[in-house]
């Protein structure tokens, strides 16, 4: 997974740079709603496993939203939603997951051993240097990383915050006006979403369904994670738009309605592959991690169902006055 934490840290180093994230004014909106996202939900899974201590240290697991398939329900509805909700749910998903890159640092850390992550530095000045430099050549770089990723490892800080820290020194411009950041962004990119998110999803997803009662579903730790990603998505996201709004801070995304806004916050509860990771993160007890798993699944679905189903009616509504 440091290689898919990886290609969030090119992405997000290009959306700062030359994206979204550019325009501060234009990052208000959808990253005050991410806070609410990530907030409220953990609010919910706390409050339902208040009375299970075991169960609160994946109080993290539905503050996260899937970027990936969060974007894909939306694009199944094309021309039918405006263009400005893709641009305003791709920078809320992009700062959800680089809130996720800070709790995991913050609070997955490990027994943490000073001298490994001093060692770590060096590969990093090195890292900091080919970049000052405009490096042509990746291969450096990547090599650099490796080390770095591994001083990390040893150090007990989660390593996949290396993956982010080598991809935030990748030259967006090298010396001969090329961008080695784009090139290798737009290399990893199938193998990212076509290999490794799908081994992971499909080596991690499986719930054992041997015994399950329907008690087992509405368990604390699974009930407190659906409803994380269902009621907490809802209300933080919507909940911080509606205020960010009508106390003037900010405007609703061109041509988009309360209706719009409050679909995408339904497909913020979209967790999935950040859940299932932060969830092998908290847990290692096999019968939690099945709780986690059904949790998430059956939240994702619900998130997803509801987001895309709200969305079409959005954009039947909005077409009914056209036709008349």
């Amino acid at each position: 997974m440091a290689v898919f934490f990886f290609l969030i840290g090119l992405e997000l180093k290009r959306e700062m740079l030359e994206g979204k994230l550019k325009n501060p004014r234009d990052v208000v909106l959808p990253g005050m709603a991410a806070v609410g996202g990530m907030i409220l939900p953990a609010f919910v899974f706390v409050a339902l496993n208040w009375s299970s201590p075991a169960n609160l240290g994946g109080w993290a697991i539905p503050a996260a939203t899937d970027i990936a398939f969060a974007l894909g329900i939306l694009a199944l509805l094309g021309t039918r939603a405006p263009a400005s909700l893709k641009v305003f749910l791709l920078t809320l998903a992009i700062l959800d997951d680089l809130g996720a890159i800070v709790i995991i640092a913050l609070f997955y850390t490990a027994e943490l051993k000073i001298d490994y992550l001093m060692l770590a530095a060096i590969p990093l000045a090195g890292l900091l240097w080919l970049n000052w430099k405009g490096a042509h050549r990746i291969a450096p770089a990547l090599l650099l990383g490796t080390i770095m990723w591994f001083l990390v490892l040893k150090s007990g800080v989660h390593a996949t915050l290396a993956g982010v820290v080598t991809a935030f020194t990748i030259p967006l411009t090298d010396k001969f006006g090329k961008s080695p950041l784009h090139s290798l962004e737009h290399g990893l990119s199938p193998y990212v979403l076509y290999m490794i998110v799908p081994i992971f999803a499909f080596a991690n997803a499986g719930v054992v369904l041997t015994g399950l009662s329907l008690s087992d579903i509405f368990a604390p730790l699974p009930l407190g994670i659906a409803l994380g990603l269902i009621v907490g998505k809802q209300l933080g996201v919507f909940g911080m738009t509606w205020a960010m709004v009508k106390l003037g801070f900010a405007r609703l995304p061109h041509g988009a309605s309360w209706m719009h806004i409050y679909g995408i916050a339904c497909l913020a509860g979209i967790g999935f592959t950040m859940s299932l990771f932060i969830g092998s993160l908290s847990f290692a007890d096999p019968a939690q991690m099945n709780a986690v798993r059904l949790g998430v699944l059956s939240g994702s679905l619900v998130s997803a169902i509801l987001g895309y189903g709200v969305l079409i009616l959005a954009a039947r509504r909005e077409a009914a006055p056209a036709a008349a």
